[in-house]
């Protein structure tokens, strides 16, 4: 990538992609068909998950996890503060209420041990995050899922190929679910995927999926058209079969841009707990406001653009604290201290696939050079 701008995220399309679409399009067959059945076989096959369910986007996906599971009005539902907001909306498109706890700062994924506080009769699910390609403490989930007789949905649509203990990312809930957006690890363009070992989940999700039929014409719940198109699944069953590739490629970027950035003042970066593999679909490193309160996060974003290097801050504001929460009175269930402290300090790196270690070693020198700027002054 030479001396130019290195962008944050770029999604990788060659020509074998472009071959699987133009395969499609000489089919005729454009809508949900046999290119959709292989990628979810395939797809299911890779996790090693009994049921894998091509839907629409990775929104629709936790819409139909959590109606699969008949989550409803008056239900509450545990869920992190801290990820993107389709997370905690799906909720919402249920009539049930999300509930917010506190992160662990060391993942940025949802604290068990909060989680365990807020549960109340009305709560009936847990959705958890494996935020930014990291899982959650999945054991400790499952054990109170399991004393509390809670459902338990696993949001993994930034995490395909990481592991937690030797189990793939999406199959450590009920029912887990992923993204196919352009940035993410392996992309359709847009898409996602309902994943579950319950054959009575995976038989509703796909009846969620295609307006309730049972049969042509013979509809026997409320669906929604939430399809995955014939050419999405063609790039995506491409795009699968290089995703150990390219997430092994993201794992040696953070590893050199983890030990190039340790030691630099005021820069926490990323962590990977024991028994886990991060795939790094952001490397993510965080500004220590403690520590550092002359260093302002978005002024080092600022000096890193200057420098050539984007950058992107996910997520700037806590779902709790967005117009429509504080419209709907939605706060944090407990403390939320954490999850502010991230958001106040958090910043992208690239590290994604197209990178070599000149670029690598690139951004590391820009951070460490922006940070020494800013602390002079």
């Amino acid at each position: 990538m030479g001396g130019g701008f290195i962008p944050i995220a770029r999604p990788i399309l060659g020509d074998e992609e472009a071959e699987a679409v133009v395969r499609v399009l000489r089919s005729g067959r454009l809508a949900q068909g046999p290119e959709v059945r292989a990628f979810e076989e395939e797809f299911a096959a890779y996790l090693g998950a009994a049921y894998a369910v091509a839907v629409a986007n990775g929104t629709v996906a936790l819409d139909i996890a959590l109606k699969a599971l008949r989550i409803g009005p008056g239900d509450e539902v545990i869920t992190t503060p801290f990820t993107f907001i389709a997370t905690s909306n799906s909720i919402l498109y249920q009539g049930a209420r999300p509930v917010f706890v506190d992160i662990e700062l060391e993942t940025y994924n949802i604290d068990p041990d909060r989680v365990l506080e807020a549960i109340g009769p009305r709560t009936r699910a847990i959705v958890a995050v494996d935020l930014y390609g990291h899982p959650a403490e999945w054991r400790a989930l499952r054990e109170i899922a399991e004393d509390y007789d809670l459902s338990l949905v696993e949001d993994a649509a930034q995490a395909h190929g990481a592991e937690y203990h030797g189990s793939k990312s999406g199959t450590l809930g009920d029912v887990g679910t992923f993204s196919f957006y352009p940035t993410k690890n392996m992309t359709t363009g847009e898409g996602g995927m309902v994943v579950t070992d319950d054959p009575s989940l995976a038989r509703r999700a796909r009846l969620i999926r295609d307006h309730g039929q049972v049969a042509r014409y013979r509809h026997a719940i409320l669906g929604y058209n939430y399809r995955m198109t014939e050419i999405a699944a063609a790039i995506g069953r491409v795009q699968l079969r290089r995703l150990d590739e390219w997430n092994e490629a993201r794992r040696r970027n953070a590893s050199l841009l983890t030990r190039l950035l340790s030691s630099v003042e005021c820069i926490v970066p990323p962590g990977e707990r024991p028994g886990a593999r991060h795939v790094y679909h952001q490397y993510v490193i965080r500004v220590d406001v403690d520590s550092c309160p002359h260093l302002d996060r978005d002024r080092l974003a600022e000096k890193l653009r200057e420098a050539g290097i984007g950058t992107a801050v996910h997520y700037p504001r806590i779902i709790p604290d967005q117009p429509l929460y504080r419209r709907l009175g939605i706060g944090c269930a407990t403390p939320c201290e954490k999850a502010r402290k991230a958001a106040r300090g958090v910043l992208s790196l690239p590290v994604h696939p197209l990178l070599g270690e000149p670029e690598v070693r690139r951004v590391a020198g820009a951070v460490e050079e922006a940070v020494a700027e800013l602390s002079r002054r």
